[in-house]
């Protein structure tokens, strides 16, 4: 597991500070846990409100889940809280856009990036050389 955290000054001396976060983890199940209550726990530091914080933990969850399940390698959490917009980019080693599965129960799997879309002012995927990005932001009071 590789983890940073540096405040960065804002341009602006008015503005509030940067925060930046990055973890990386293995691609694997076990391991959505571990990036939830990193997260967590990090934009407490912040102090995130907890309502933005619980729907930002969610998103990532949902996210760390996705990269988990179709990642290869390794996963990659980014956080980026900056001017009241928190950044949340988890990017994996898989090759492809998870497709809807016909032999799972609709109750079990499909509504992550349901619920992501729901919470977040808005949200991007990128197919990378190296495997897929996806990018969500939430408007955060902190």
């Amino acid at each position: 597991m590789f983890v940073t955290d540096s405040p960065r000054p804002s341009s602006l001396l008015s503005r509030r500070c940067r925060h930046e976060a990055l973890l990386t983890l293995p691609a694997r199940e076990e391991h959505v846990s571990s990036a939830r209550h990193f997260a967590a726990d990090l934009l407490e530091t912040w102090r995130v409100p907890e309502s933005e914080r619980d729907s930002a933990v969610l998103i990532i969850d949902e996210l760390a889940a996705n990269a988990a399940q179709y990642g290869r390698e390794r996963m990659t959490l980014l956080l980026v809280l900056d001017h009241g917009t928190l950044n949340i980019v988890v990017s994996d080693s898989g090759t492809a856009v998870e497709r809807p599965r016909p032999d799972l129960a609709p109750d079990e799997h499909g509504r992550g990036t349901g619920i992501v879309r729901y919470l977040a002012q808005s949200t991007e995927v990128h197919q990378t050389r190296s495997g897929r990005e996806v990018r969500a932001c939430l408007r955060c009071s902190a």
